[in-house]
Formats: C-alpha cells, sequence, structure tokens
C-alpha cells in the first residue's frame, strides 16, 4: 500500500507538471493563460485534461495514506482525506471558467469580448485556484502528524509536510489579503515540492519499515 500510495503521488505531481507545461494551468500567470488559450487551443485542451487527471489522483492518492495511516488514528486519517477530497472539488470547479474563455477564442464573439470576457474569466479561475489551497494546506496538517505518530514512515517527512502546510496557508492569505506582493509565497513552492515529493519518493523507493513492536511483560514462569 506504501508504495502504491507513493506511485500515485509521483504520476499526480507529473500531471501536474504536464499541466503547467502543455496548457499554463497551476502557476502560470494570467496573460501566459489567456495567450495560450486564445492561440494554442490544442495545446490548453491537454493541458486541461492533465490537470482534471491529476485531480482524481490526487484523491485516489489520499485514499491510499488514508488506508496506510488509519491503523495510527482512523479519526485524523478521515479527516485529511475529506479535506483533500474538499480541495480537489473546489479546484476542478476552479477550471470551469477557463471553458468561457475558451468559448470565448472561437471568433463569435469579436476581439473585444475575448480581451474582456476571457481575461475577467481566468482572473476568476486563478481565485478560485487559490481558494482550494485553503483545503490543501489544512490537510496537510494531519497527513504530517500522522506520518510523525507512524512509527514506520521518517519523522522528518511529517515535519516537512506540517512546514508545507504552513507554507501553503501563507500563500493563500497572501493572494487573498496581499496580492501585490507575490514574493512572500515564493518560499511556500520550494517547501511544498521537497516536502510532497520527498514523501512520494519515500513511498515508492522505501516503502513503510516495520512497525515497532509493543513491548509485552513476560510473566514469571510457573514453579514447579
Amino acid at each position: 500500500m506504501a508504495r502504491r500510495a507513493g506511485i500515485l503521488y509521483l504520476t499526480y505531481i507529473v500531471l501536474n507538471i504536464v499541466a503547467s507545461l502543455l496548457g499554463h494551468i497551476g502557476l502560470s500567470d494570467a496573460k501566459t493563460l489567456q495567450a495560450t488559450i486564445a492561440d494554442d487551443e490544442a495545446m490548453f485542451r491537454l493541458g486541461l485534461v492533465a490537470a482534471l487527471g491529476s485531480g482524481l489522483l490526487f484523491v485516489l492518492t489520499a485514499w491510499a495514506l488514508y488506508a496506510l495511516l488509519r491503523p495510527v488514528d482512523g479519526t485524523l486519517a478521515l479527516l485529511f482525506l475529506v479535506l483533500n477530497a474538499v480541495g480537489v472539488a473546489v479546484q476542478c470547479a476552479s477550471y470551469l471558467p477557463l471553458l468561457t474563455a475558451l468559448a470565448l477564442g472561437d471568433g463569435s464573439t469579436g476581439m473585444a469580448g475575448l480581451d474582456g470576457l476571457a481575461a475577467l474569466s481566468v482572473t476568476t479561475y486563478q481565485t478560485a485556484f487559490v481558494m482550494a489551497q485553503l483545503f490543501f494546506s489544512a490537510w496537510l496538517f494531519p497527513l504530517g502528524w500522522l506520518v510523525l505518530r507512524s512509527g514506520f514512515l521518517p519523522r522528518f517527512l511529517g515535519w516537512l509536510l506540517i512546514l508545507d502546510g504552513v507554507g501553503v496557508l501563507v500563500w493563500f492569505l497572501q493572494v487573498m489579503l496581499a496580492p501585490a506582493h507575490p514574493e512572500i509565497s515564493y518560499p511556500a513552492w520550494a517547501i511544498g515540492l521537497v516536502a510532497e515529493l520527498g514523501l512520494a519518493l519515500w513511498l515508492v523507493v522505501k516503502g513503510a519499515g516495520p512497525q515497532p513492536e509493543t513491548p509485552t511483560t513476560s510473566l514469571p514462569n510457573a514453579a514447579v
């Protein structure tokens, strides 16, 4: 199950990169994304499919991690599974305005409509995409805590995941409260890459180590 979770996590990360490279969906700036929608519809559609596929894989990753960590604490494992699923739902819903921008690029509305409404659609997408990060921040705290307590995964990964949760929360707050200062959130992206890629690679390469045995009290020998 550990290696299954790692493979799903790695595939999710790869599809996220594909979505960013092909369709400029994710961390791209609004002008680049709008230009891709208007000038390279095929690449944008491929990127959108990759982004939606990555959402599905992220839920499956959370399910695999839930199955792996449920014996540690079933309530916390269920909590991070629910938070992940809600975050994926919000993120996938954020892609809907991009379909509006795509429809405006068919030439039927004229350039004025494309420049105005499409730009508004892209801005709406970016805001909704960042809203999903609140849930993705929240899911990392119980996940990191369970990794810390597991006994079969390295504790430093648990601390990294909790730090990643703080970083994603900073990103969310920066966009919502200080949009003119994106440099505030730059460290969060680096921490997230190290934490989540590190967990995925560890699960694939190492799997889950043996759980520590619970010491038992030896009974005295019965008198003959």
